[in-house]
């Protein structure tokens, strides 16, 4: 399935691309590994080292990303995380499951520190804290069981993704997920992506003959049938039409339209296929060159198609 859309030979390039268009939780219940919620103060461990333990109005938790983990653990797989994003407010993101919460938090005169979690129904915890050195919280919530907060170095709190940064730590694709409800997993080291309003751009950066992209864009001013005409006027007399499920989803009526590869110049080609979506389309759009490299190009179609493949949409 993997290569299902961009197949046979680079002379029926055109038909196998063709065929390539077919972040919850909070400190009470969610701390991953570790199940900590919310109690009442306990007192600091006396086998905690002075230099170690909580001194009163001690500022334990700078602006920045924090990975959450039991105490108790080696090795933790680090995908929990508190995002403190400053001026006592912050989020939670789970690395795995893609799903975050807002938080406020204080720090009050007896070193315990006040979680809120939510916004409609909030969850208010208390963290007491047993052990603070070199950035490195220890601490527990009403079960007693201790959870660690590690800074994450060089992540900066107002771009910080947890999903890719787990992705990254385990050598897979990135997840882009868009504002308007959609995601594509793609390999960072192969794609330059670009995002302005309702255009996102993925640019093949490896080696490749002319430009190798994906354009994703929402539009309101057209439904998918009169987008897909209005991009084959812009392809010229060359361009043909066709109507397939989109993306293989029988449910869904795809628009189609596509130019044959200039075999006799630059090698380009385009491709494009578009849905009825929310109150207007959603469009993909590839625009391609054939290299002459057969083993060359098929990679290059491989990692677009990789995308492609991808597509989810929230609903």
């Amino acid at each position: 399935m993997r290569r299902k859309m961009i197949k046979s030979t680079i002379s029926i390039a055109l038909v196998a691309i063709a065929g390539l268009f077919l972040v919850e939780g909070c400190g009470s219940d969610n701390v991953v590994n570790g199940n900590a919620s919310a109690g009442e103060v306990t007192v600091v461990d006396e086998k905690v080292p002075m230099d170690a333990q909580p001194q009163d109005a001690m500022e334990y938790f700078a602006k920045g990303v924090y990975a959450n983990y039991a105490a108790e653990l080696e090795n933790p797989e680090k995908t929990y995380f508190y995002v403190f994003e400053g001026d006592g407010q912050g989020h939670v993101e789970d690395g795995d499951a893609g799903t975050g919460q807002y938080f406020v938090y204080e720090q009050k005169e007896d070193g315990t520190v006040e979680f809120t979690f939510g916004n409609d129904d909030p969850i208010t915890d208390i963290l007491t804290v047993s052990s603070y050195e070199n950035g490195l919280v220890t601490g527990a919530f009403e079960d007693t069981i201790d959870v660690i907060f590690e800074p994450v170095e060089g992540e900066d709190p107002d771009t910080f993704d947890a999903v890719n940064y787990v992705h990254a730590q385990r050598g897979e694709d990135f997840t882009y997920t868009s504002a308007n409800g959609w995601s594509v997993r793609y390999n960072p080291e192969k794609f330059e992506v670009n995002t302005g309003g309702p255009v996102t751009t993925f640019v093949y950066t490896g080696e490749c003959a002319g430009t190798n992209m994906i354009t994703v864009t929402y539009t309101v001013d057209n439904d998918a049938e009169g987008a897909i005409k209005s991009l084959g006027e812009a392809y010229g007399d060359d361009a043909s039409y066709s109507e397939a499920p989109f993306l293989g989803n029988e449910d869904i009526t795809g628009y189609w339209v596509s130019t044959p590869v200039d075999t006799e110049g630059s090698g380009s080609y385009m491709t494009a296929v578009a849905r009825d979506y929310m109150d207007g389309a959603l469009v993909f759009e590839l625009t391609g060159h054939m290299s002459g490299d057969e083993m060359l190009d098929i990679e290059v179609s491989d990692y677009l198609a990789d995308i492609i493949d991808s597509v989810q949409f929230v609903n």
